[in-house]
C-alpha cells in the first residue's frame, strides 16, 4: 500500500493522547499509522472511526521493548505506506508506585527500555531518512516525572528525565538539519481510558469528577497542541512545551506542604 500523503506515525496509539493525534492528524491530511502493544479490538476501532470520518489510517501491533520491532515498523512504513513527515512517541515509562526494595532490575530496565531506549531507537532508525529529505518532525510525549523525581517513581523518573535529555541531545544535533524535535510535559491527568482509566477501574469517573469541570487534560485538546507543534514555520519551533489543566499548580509549585501551598488554587 502506498499513499501520497504525508504519513503520520503514533507509537502509542491508545484511546487517549496518541489515538487523538492520529485523528487529528487524519483529518488534516495526513495518513496515520498507529501503533500500539495490545489489543487488537481496540486498535481496529481507532483505525475504522478515523476512516469513518474521512481519513486515511491503517494499524499494527507492536512491542515496543523487543529488540528489532521499531526498526522493522519504520521500514516497513517508509516502504509500504510513504515516508514519515511526523512520529510521534507516547509510550508510557510508569512501571507503579514503588519503594527502591520493590524495584527489581528487570522492572527498573522496563522502564527504561520504554522511556528512554525505545525513542532512542526509533530516532536511530528514522532520522536519517528525515535528514536527506530535509524535513521532519518527532513529538514526544513526557510527563511530570521528566522534570520531578517523587518518591516510589524510581523507574519512571530515571525513564522520564533522560527522555527529556535525549530530546534536548536530538534536537541540538538535527534542529540545524531541519528536523523538529519537540518534548511535551503533560503536568496533569489525561481523560484516557487505556492508562488511567485502567489505573483506576471503576473509581476512574468519580476522579474525573472529584477534578471538577475541565481539570482533567482532554486528549482531542492535546492533541491540538501536537498539530500544532508539527506545523510551525522552522523560524518559531518550539523545543518543549508543559500542558495542564487550569486548576493544577505546576510542578515547579507543587508540593504537599500547605504552609507553601497557602493561597494558591487548589491548595
Amino acid at each position: 500500500m502506498t499513499t501520497r500523503k504525508p504519513v503520520f506515525l503514533v507509537i502509542g496509539a491508545g484511546a487517549g493522547i496518541g489515538g487523538h493525534a492520529a485523528a487529528r492528524f487524519a483529518a488534516g491530511g495526513y495518513h496515520a499509522v498507529l501503533a500500539r502493544r495490545s489489543d487488537e479490538e481496540g486498535l481496529a476501532k481507532l483505525v475504522s472511526e478515523i476512516e469513518e470520518a474521512g481519513g486515511s489510517a491503517s494499524g499494527t501491533l507492536l512491542n515496543a521493548s523487543e529488540d528489532g520491532t521499531i526498526e522493522e515498523l519504520i521500514e516497513r512504513t517508509e516502504r509500504d505506506i510513504g515516508p514519515i513527515d511526523c512520529a510521534l512517541y507516547n509510550l508510557g515509562a510508569q512501571i507503579g508506585n514503588r519503594a527502591l526494595h520493590d524495584t527489581p532490575h528487570s522492572t527498573f530496565e522496563l522502564g527504561w527500555r520504554l522511556g528512554t531506549f525505545g525513542l532512542f531507537r526509533l530516532s536511530h532508525a528514522m532520522l536519517p531518512a528525515m535528514v536527506e529529505r530535509g524535513k521532519g518532525s518527532l513529538l514526544v510525549t513526557s510527563a511530570t516525572a521528566a522534570v520531578r523525581g517523587n518518591a516510589g517513581q524510581h523507574s519512571h523518573a530515571a525513564a522520564m528525565a533522560g527522555r527529556r535529555m535525549l530530546c534536548q541531545t536530538l534536537n541540538a544535533e538535527f534542529a540545524p538539519q531541519g528536523i523538529h524535535v519537540a518534548h511535551v510535559v503533560v503536568d496533569g491527568s489525561v481523560d484516557a481510558p487505556d492508562t488511567l482509566g485502567k489505573l483506576l477501574g471503576d473509581k476512574f469517573e468519580a476522579y474525573k469528577a472529584s477534578k471538577g469541570e475541565d481539570g482533567v487534560i482532554d486528549p482531542a485538546a492535546l492533541a491540538e497542541t501536537y498539530w500544532h507543534l508539527a506545523q510551525q514555520p522552522r523560524n518559531c519551533w518550539t523545543h518543549e512545551i508543559d500542558a495542564r489543566p487550569f486548576t493544577d499548580v505546576a510542578w515547579w509549585n507543587d508540593t504537599p506542604i500547605s504552609a507553601i501551598n497557602r493561597g494558591k488554587p487548589g491548595a
